[in-house]
């Protein structure tokens, strides 16, 4: 059993995947390691370990996921489309609006009224 504290994701984010994924298994060992401890009637400071390696775990878990996402996206940055679970979520009727450069675009009729009718000023007695 190793006397590991507690994992850092900034400290996670610039090692590679396989690093990540030793330090996963290093971490499930010493956690199956404090429940037979726990079981057999283990010292406090073991139960309260237990803890600490469990949101380590989630940490390594965390950091794994984080880099895949991005990776991914990286990936399908120029595909004409992208997974679901990798799009911005925001919300359903934000999706659904029109882009910027949609609801800016006029119609052939729109633009000639604007040509042909400018804008009115009227002088306003004080």
């Amino acid at each position: 059993v190793s006397t590991m504290s507690k994992v850092h994701a900034h400290r996670l984010r610039d090692a590679n995947k396989q690093d990540l994924l030793k330090q996963l298994d290093d971490l499930k060992e010493e956690l199956a390691a404090l429940r037979v401890a726990k079981v057999t009637g283990g010292a406090a400071s073991k139960l309260s370990k237990i803890s600490v390696v469990r949101k380590s775990i989630a940490t390594v878990n965390t950091v794994l996921t984080q880099n895949r996402r991005t990776a991914l996206k990286a990936h399908f940055k120029k595909a004409k489309y992208m997974p679901l679970d990798l799009r911005t979520k925001k919300t359903r009727a934000i999706r659904r609006r029109l882009t910027a450069h949609e609801a800016s675009r006029r119609t052939l009729k729109q633009r000639k009224r604007d040509i042909h009718t400018p804008k009115r000023l009227y002088a306003v007695r004080a």
